[in-house]
């Protein structure tokens, strides 16, 4: 179990770009509480994986250090930082049983006896392949054998961190809540720090305490699943988080009300002054943004989507489409109007909220 540290940490694939100080992993410090369960989420390409590398030692940094409770480890491998990763597609010796696969690393480190079949025994029923230790590996389904492959990351009580990489993605959709609640129960018996990878935003948000969402080789925000939800400081985090994501629309802001297009909208919290930045746009999420018997902004509707709890319209408002929460007793016609609720709308300046 470690703490892990990243000071000014980037990373660049070509000595030229490095040069020019132009990285795809941007320089970043920040640090990884022992114990914490962690989820880097953010689409394709957007650094995930290399940083998740370095972590593990798979990866050298251009720039930068990464220290395990204190120790510089940048230019140490995997196997000398203890950690213990798992990989999208299992990795699983086939021609072993369950119990030989889970007890190899242990007995790769020296372990033998009593001491490697107690902890065996102990991951597979945590994992629920008690019943399954004598079977051959290659008999079993996807998602028993990605089991084994996390147990192989987890058996070992000393090490220091477990990093999953989209661990989940080959696991058949049903299956994946109930691997996604074990992972979540297995961090809390165990007390290690997990990072765990994705570009899905259910993974992350039910199995992290924490959340880092990177966008574009930097990383934008981190925080705890609700605070990204309801005060998301990049609007990326506010499209990427939430499904409709949040709408986002250009506006002109002064004060205590903002302008969208020859729509006058209040805000709920005034600004102190105008805020600076070559591009100020609103950001609201679909449910404070309502369709309304009553007063509110004329909109044209496009369509509805039902999504059987509550239904969204998407809407044209100004030029700019938008998704609105649709209440029960508001029918939806070609022509509605739209309400905002004050207290549900962010500033944002350049991308960044300032209000």
């Amino acid at each position: 179990m470690a703490r892990i540290e990243l000071t000014d940490l980037a990373h660049s694939y070509s000595a030229a770009l490095a040069a020019a100080n132009i990285y795809a992993l941007k320089p970043m410090t920040m640090t990884w509480r022992q114990g914490g369960a962690y989820a880097l989420l953010g689409p394709s390409g957007c650094g995930k994986t290399t940083l998740l590398n370095i972590i593990s030692g798979l990866v050298v940094p251009t720039r930068g250090k990464v220290l395990f409770d204190g120790r510089d480890v940048t230019e140490l491998s995997t196997e000398r930082r203890n950690i213990a990763q798992v990989f999208q597609f299992p990795v699983v010796y086939d021609t072993m049983t369950v119990y030989e696969n889970l007890a190899f690393p242990l007995r790769n480190r020296g372990l033998k006896g009593k001491a490697v079949d107690a902890r065996v025994r102990e991951i597979a029923d945590l994992l629920d392949l008690g019943g399954a230790l004598t079977k051959r590996a290659r008999g079993l389904g996807a998602d028993a054998k990605q089991k084994i492959s996390l147990g192989r990351g987890l058996v070992r009580a000393d090490v220091a961190a477990v990093l999953f990489d989209e661990p989940l993605t080959v696991i058949d959709p049903a299956l994946k809540w109930e691997l996604r609640s074990k992972l979540k129960a297995l961090h809390r018996q165990l007390d290690i720090t997990m990072i765990y990878v994705t570009h899905d935003q259910t993974e992350a948000l039910t199995f992290a305490d924490t959340v880092v969402v990177m966008h574009d080789g930097a990383i934008v925000q981190t925080g705890r699943p609700d605070e990204l939800y309801e005060r998301p400081e990049h609007t990326f985090v506010g499209h990427f988080i939430g499904s409709p994501g949040m709408n986002i629309l250009p506006a002109r802001v002064d004060g205590g009300v903002a302008r969208v297009g020859d729509r006058v909208i209040p805000l709920g919290r005034p600004l102190a002054g105008p805020p600076s930045g070559e591009r100020i746009e609103l950001g609201i999420r679909p449910e404070y943004l309502r369709l309304t018997r009553g007063d509110g902004h004329p909109v044209t509707i496009e369509r509805i989507d039902d999504l059987g709890r509550v239904r969204y319209a998407r809407v044209r408002f100004e030029g700019h489409r938008l998704a609105a929460l649709v209440p029960g007793d508001v029918p939806a016609g070609p022509e509605a109007r739209i309400a905002f609720d004050p207290a549900q709308i962010h500033v944002y300046a350049d991308s960044r909220r300032v209000g």
